[in-house]
């Protein structure tokens, strides 16, 4: 398996216009919170919130098209969201692998992204299985 514990992959990342309103197209999600800034400042934030799914769409990027192999899928995922993440903002995602299980070709990273203030916009688990 050409994966071991502690290689570390950084990406960047940007939350682009196109992005966001092919998000929307895509899974009509049009929640007030997402979509009207008016309503998001009301509610104590300073503009629209970007969708949290938004970062997974990263995350299958990572998983398929970055990785050393292709032969890929994912088992599990988790994230949490710690802040926040608004149009065009820039993230740095950090993705370390926890284990590697050569007995059942399974990986595990730990990762997170994170905006230019360096705060933890969202962070998490993922899972992935080498296929044979």
């Amino acid at each position: 398996m050409s994966f071991k514990a502690g290689d570390i992959y950084n990406l960047p990342f940007t939350v682009t216009n196109e992005r966001y309103n092919g998000f929307i197209e895509l899974f009509n999600d049009k929640n007030p919170l997402h979509t009207n800034d008016e309503f998001a400042v009301g509610h104590g934030f300073k503009g629209r919130v970007m969708h949290g799914n938004i970062l997974n769409g990263f995350l299958s990027y990572f998983i398929g098209e970055c990785l050393p192999k292709k032969d890929v899928i994912i088992h599990s995922q988790e994230i949490q969201f710690k802040n926040p993440v608004y149009l065009n903002d820039e993230l740095q995602f950090k993705a370390t692998i926890l284990d590697v299980y050569e007995s059942v070709n399974t990986v595990e990273f730990k990762y997170e992204f994170r905006n230019v203030e360096t705060k933890v916009v969202a962070k998490g688990k993922i899972q992935i299985g080498i296929l044979k």
